[in-house]
């Protein structure tokens, strides 16, 4: 799905003869039953989740009540003369058309203040040395007390689940802990004093990057809901406690996601408050650089009893990016982080570039990620 809108139901068409009424009865008793789930869903997450999980919960029960009643009100004509394109279809198609479908126009330097901040680019190299473990063409930082040989070890391990391809049950979640995070909107190298790189415009912010991303997992076969939850809206201070309560009810609702991915745009500054961009070239483009991003369980104050499972998940992703798009990637980080990624075997935190970066940048990085994905699962 490329975003959380709900669709009127169509209506029955008088053609149906007979079985109409009891297609519209038998309709209507499931639409009850779906409401009455809805209703107890919002009020449990209102009771005991904070704002954004409550209104995951309405989007949700909302999506269930109107595909259930599109369904009992359907005719067997209609199923078959169907004519409205799906959502999906949509996504499908403007994912097809290339990045350019989704690329913005960028400020030129008539819009650039006397007071201009500086932005600076680097490739960031993948690392080496005694904390850094080979993986295919990219690496891994392990910031660990775990051993690197038992890392390399465990990274060679099968992936931890298998996802089905061309399912009508969803496979992937991309949801956003921190969704406001955004990026420089201008062409040059430049950005506004003051800015503090963060927007409420979904078209502007991570959700931009993720609906790129869903689009093209969808486009290929592999079904992909797209939560764009503002979790760090109004208040920044308990965004993963909010995102947490978000995916929880997606996995409740959806027990066939494998992965859970939250996606993130880094933010590197010099010391003289220069911003940072993280950037490649890719078949003749600039990218912003990504990196993965895998907790560890610490045996203390992190808990995360299947974390080699998620490793096994970031290096294959890093295998297929780093060795399709050279220079794409930066190391994945390993270290003692939560960030709910105790919640499936396939959770991760993606960074796409960073407050650097310019938001076309992050939009064509967010489809190589997307493409990069595709290529570690088949």
């Amino acid at each position: 799905m490329r975003r959380t809108i709900e669709t009127e139901p169509e209506r029955p068409q008088a053609e149906a003869g007979r079985a109409l009424p009891f297609l519209l009865a038998a309709g209507l008793l499931l639409g009850l039953t779906v409401f009455a789930h809805g209703v107890v869903l919002i009020l449990a997450a209102i009771a005991a989740g904070p704002l954004p999980a409550a209104q995951t919960a309405l989007f949700l029960s909302r999506k269930s009540a109107a595909s259930a009643a599109s369904q009992a009100a359907e005719t067997p004509q209609e199923a078959a003369s169907e004519a409205a394109p799906e959502e999906a279809a949509d996504a499908a198609s403007q994912a097809q058309q290339g990045i350019e479908a989704y690329l913005i126009a960028l400020q030129d330097d008539t819009a650039k203040p006397e007071n201009a901040g500086t932005v600076l680019e680097k490739t960031y190299p993948q690392g080496s040395g005694e904390k850094f473990i080979a993986c295919g063409a990219g690496s891994i930082k392990n910031n660990t007390r775990v051993p690197a040989a038992e890392v390399a070890a465990e990274i060679e391990n099968p992936l931890p689940f298998a996802v089905a391809w061309n399912s009508p049950e969803p496979q992937v979640l991309i949801m956003h802990t921190h969704a406001t995070e955004d990026y420089r909107l201008s062409a040059g190298l430049w950005f506004t004093p003051g800015d503090g790189s963060r927007s409420t415009d979904r078209n502007l912010n991570m959700c931009a990057v993720g609906r790129v991303m869903a689009d093209t997992l969808n486009a290929a076969g592999l079904n992909t809901l797209h939560d764009e939850t503002l979790n760090d809206y109004p208040s920044y201070t308990g965004s993963y406690a909010n995102s947490r309560a978000v995916v929880q009810q997606y996995l409740a609702q959806y027990p066939s996601i494998k992965i859970v991915l939250d996606v993130h745009r880094d933010a590197i500054e010099t010391e003289s408050g220069s911003r940072m961009a993280p950037v490649c070239t890719v078949q003749g483009r600039q990218a912003a650089q990504v990196m993965l991003i895998c907790g560890s369980d610490n045996g203390t104050t992190v808990t995360l009893p299947n974390w080699r499972q998620n490793l096994r998940f970031a290096a294959a992703w890093e295998r297929a990016m780093e060795g399709t798009y050279p220079g794409f990637t930066r190391s994945v980080l390993l270290g003692y982080r939560f960030y709910n990624q105790d919640l499936t075997t396939g959770s991760l935190l993606i960074e796409i570039g960073g407050h650097g970066n310019n938001l076309n940048e992050a939009l064509y990085a967010g489809q190589l990620a997307a493409k990069g994905l595709i290529e570690a699962l088949r």
